[in-house]
């Protein structure tokens, strides 16, 4: 049997060990062996040992003569008792975003800047439930300055569980939107569940919060932010004296963008002008100011920020020898980012002859799913495009209401048929964006097409 504390100890002194899945096992790694949709990890325990795994962990009956083996009666429970631990180990700053969307995004954009001057951990992927807030804590970097933690929620009370483990002393919330509405019912319970993580009873350590406020969900979050005592507020909008948006200038090949920091007048250069990314930088920028580090960071560097793969991220795609682009916000989908994609979509400067629009089902919109995709629809049509080919069966009922159209609709039941219609209709030069809910068929055409991907652009 190994020492409990033997594994404590070895989590303490390593960061990125923990993985959960074996195919990522590399030397001195720690395999979690959990229950996983149709196999559980111990089928994997000998292939991971092989790999060079310092430790597997089970709470499942396994046998084995290896000594690198650790059962246990409760794995989440185990995992929780040595987070809880390193984290009161950990004497850097602690970050916590949360939001309805754009918190990896805001994470991967926030370390990309930090990573510049200082040692940083923060979660991988979108490791922002209860499972990947855990594995996060365990694989931090007791070293490091910083740390940032990305918290999520799809039902009530879970944001002050993750509170309580991550205990971030400054707070992003990004928006609030219709994701998860199923369950919430409507966006001022998401406002409340979101509002958790600055909450003092949940979390003692939080000192600051960055709001953007567009709302009157968002709005509520401010009031209860305000009614907090020892809670700083920093706004990043058009209502805030200290971050905003100054002025935008169309330079016909480029945008010109004025960012108002702390009263210093910041400029930069963009090829498109993409909402959510300068928000993303006042967020950062603000952040940088409140801690007295060097803006020019994020100014120097802004240029070699690349989106997040399935959250915008552009491909040059090779399909029968035709070559086209690819915006790819596959990643996830609520009726807010998705109207917001259909007009950067529709506002980029290319020609609507070369653009294709493919959009699948939103997820976890309860009763009002008919009536959110209808709204997506009609947003199509204030914009042109060459194509629009939808595909799930929400699209495929709302498009049959539309009565007098200004686009050319395609409906597709699936994603072989998505790929055979494209193959058929594609043109060099076209760019194509796709945007919808996870697991859906259009997010498994995707993946299909990222397959032929030539390189990143």
């Amino acid at each position: 049997m190994i020492n409990q504390n033997k594994i404590e100890n070895y989590i303490f002194d390593n960061s990125n060990v923990i993985k959960i899945d074996s195919r990522d096992i590399k030397p001195g790694d720690i395999f979690l062996a959990l229950q996983g949709e149709q196999k559980h990890g111990n089928e994997f325990i000998e292939h991971s040992i092989k790999k060079g795994a310092e430790y597997c962990i089970t709470d499942k009956h396994y046998v084995t003569k290896s000594k690198k083996v650790k059962f246990v009666k409760n794995t989440i429970k185990f995992l929780i008792l040595i987070a809880n631990k390193k984290r009161s180990k950990y004497n850097g700053k602690v970050i916590g975003i949360t939001g309805s969307a754009g918190k990896t995004t805001l994470k991967e954009t926030l370390s990309f800047f930090l990573l510049k001057k200082f040692k940083t951990s923060f979660s991988i992927k979108s490791y922002n439930n209860k499972l990947g807030v855990l594995i996060s804590i365990l694989n931090l970097d007791l070293k490091s300055k910083y740390a940032i933690f990305e918290l999520g929620t799809n039902n009530f009370g879970e944001i002050k569980i993750l509170t309580k483990l991550v205990k971030p002393s400054e707070i992003f919330i990004t928006n609030i939107q219709s994701t998860h509405i199923e369950n919430f019912k409507n966006k001022i319970n998401i406002a409340k569940e979101k509002s958790n993580i600055f909450f003092y009873r949940y979390n003692s350590l939080r000192k600051k919060i960055y709001l953007n406020i567009n709302n009157t969900s968002e709005e509520l979050i401010l009031k209860k932010a305000k009614n907090q005592n020892r809670l700083k507020i920093i706004l990043i909008n058009s209502k805030s004296k200290k971050y905003f948006i100054k002025e935008i200038k169309d330079k016909k090949k480029l945008f010109e963008v004025f960012f108002s920091i702390n009263n210093k007048i910041i400029k930069l250069y963009f090829n498109d002008i993409v909402e959510s990314q300068l928000n993303n930088l006042l967020f950062c920028y603000a952040f940088f100011s409140e801690n007295n580090i060097d803006l020019n960071i994020i100014s120097k560097f802004n240029k070699k920020l690349k989106p997040v793969e399935g959250r915008g991220l552009k491909h040059k795609i090779l399909l029968n020898n035709i070559n086209f682009n690819l915006i790819n916000e596959s990643y996830n989908a609520n009726p807010d980012t998705m109207i917001q994609s259909i007009e950067y979509f529709s506002h980029l400067k290319l020609s609507s002859k070369n653009k294709i629009l493919i959009i699948g089902n939103m997820n976890e919109l309860g009763k009002i799913s008919n009536e959110m995709h209808n709204k997506v629809l009609n947003t199509i049509e204030h914009h042109k495009f060459k194509i629009v080919i939808l595909c799930g069966e929400f699209f495929r009922r709302s498009v049959s209401k539309l009565k007098l159209v200004n686009n050319n609709y395609i409906y597709l039941e699936n994603k072989l048929k998505i790929m055979n219609y494209i193959k058929k209709s594609i043109h060099n030069n076209d760019t194509i964006l796709i945007k919808c809910s996870n697991k859906t068929e259009v997010n498994m055409f995707a993946k299909d097409l990222l397959k032929m991907k030539v390189n990143k652009t």
